[in-house]
């Protein structure tokens, strides 16, 4: 027994003295300190997870040095060779803090695992961005954590590594954006709740939460609630009090939606925004079409060049232009056909223009050409319609 326990320990030895050579052969120290990280005589000793932590350092540290001399390091093997100390050095401190046979606690090895992680813990931000680049977005959350993880550490409590500074904030940010990256929606919403406390893109911050938890998670309670505190935090934007009105609009709280906008116009009466979503209130919720038409007006006196403007208050003459003519489709004395046609007509051709307009300004809209070939087929304007036909098959 006595034996297997010396060359147990004698693995450990050898494994730190082949680690710090002047070509070290990493793959030799790991063989050997893994076996003594699973043998039952040494895997409780701080030294062995100290050595298995400084075998990947010296790694780390070697292809890092090859980067700080400007030549090409192995930035895979470096990183991964970072990503792996963080384990074995909390297990060496953790063991490292217990009482010896006389009850003393006399760590020996706690000084150089703080010095090792206050030096490096910049390159974990590094690696996070190295994996991020290579489309590893598992592994670069994992790096991000690591990075927030020694930051939180109690006994690196102190150190600069534990500094609450931009980089801390910026590594908050990028760990939520890596989770959402991961299609993993519970982590991202996790993340986000941790960054949103920062100053650091907060309102990026706020405007991705709303995604996940509408588009992904379609959570409404979540989104209502990060959209009441991201009003309160961005008075000035129009995202949050317009998504907050579609989400009354959309639940048919109309009234609430309606004091919102009135409240926002009050304090903003040059917005467009503010009347375009009024006009949507009035188009959608409240089915009050001339209210609609103003509110729509009101914001593109305000903002001419807007596609959106202008296609709105188009959709609102198409769609009454459709409603004509279905009605005149329904009727079979022909007089009466003729003149709900005319006047379905010529609500088209008021619709025309803005539908034109919005169209030149945004070519690549859809939806858009689809009311535009619409309006071509029922004038019976055969030449644009086939070019607006052959632009959407493009």
């Amino acid at each position: 027994m006595t034996t297997v326990v010396f060359g147990q320990k004698k693995a450990v030895s050898d494994a730190e003295r082949i680690a710090k050579d002047s070509k070290p052969d990493f793959n030799e120290a790991r063989a050997l300190i893994k076996g003594a990280m699973e043998n039952a005589e040494t895997k409780d000793d701080a030294k062995t997870w100290y050595v298995a932590g400084l075998i990947e350092d010296t790694q780390f540290s070697t292809e890092n040095m090859k980067q700080i001399l400007g030549q090409k390091p192995d930035e895979a093997v470096m990183y991964e060779a970072l990503g792996n100390i963080l384990p074995y050095f909390k297990e060496s401190y953790r063991l490292d803090q217990l009482p010896n046979e006389k009850g003393k606690v006399k760590p020996k090895y706690t000084k150089n695992i703080k010095g090792t992680l206050n030096a490096n813990i910049l390159y974990y931000l590094n690696g996070g961005a190295y994996f991020f680049d290579q489309r590893n977005y598992k592994r670069a959350h994992d790096f991000f954590e690591q990075y927030l993880e020694i930051a939180d550490l109690p006994f690196m409590k102190g150190e600069k590594a534990a500094a609450r500074d931009s980089n801390f904030m910026i590594v908050q940010f990028y760990a939520a954006i890596a989770a959402m990256q991961m299609d993993n929606p519970q982590q991202a919403i996790k993340d986000l709740n941790r960054a949103k406390g920062t100053d650091y893109r907060r309102f990026d911050v706020y405007q991705s939460l709303c995604y996940v938890y509408d588009q992904v998670l379609k959570d409404t309670v979540g989104l209502e609630k990060t959209l009441e505190e991201g009003m309160k935090l961005f008075p000035d934007s129009s995202y949050f009090l317009n998504n907050m009105i579609n989400v009354y609009i959309s639940t048919k709280r109309n009234e609430q939606a309606m004091q919102l906008l009135n409240t926002a116009i009050s304090k903003s009466p040059n917005n467009p925004q503010l009347y375009f979503a009024l006009g949507s209130l009035y188009e959608v919720g409240l089915k009050d079409e001339a209210k609609a038409e103003e509110a729509y007006k009101k914001a593109l006196d305000l903002d001419p060049e807007n596609p959106s403007n202008i296609f709105s208050v188009g959709r609102l003459y198409f769609n009454q232009g459709v409603s004509l003519l279905d009605k005149a489709n329904s009727l079979n004395d022909q007089n009466q056909y003729k003149a709900e046609k005319a006047k379905a007509e010529a609500m088209l051709r008021k619709a025309l223009p803005f539908f034109e307009k919005a169209h030149k300004l945004k070519p690549e809209e859809r939806e858009y050409m689809i009311g535009l070939r619409g309006i071509y087929y029922n004038l019976s304007m055969n030449k644009e319609f086939d070019a607006i036909n052959a632009e959407m098959s493009k």
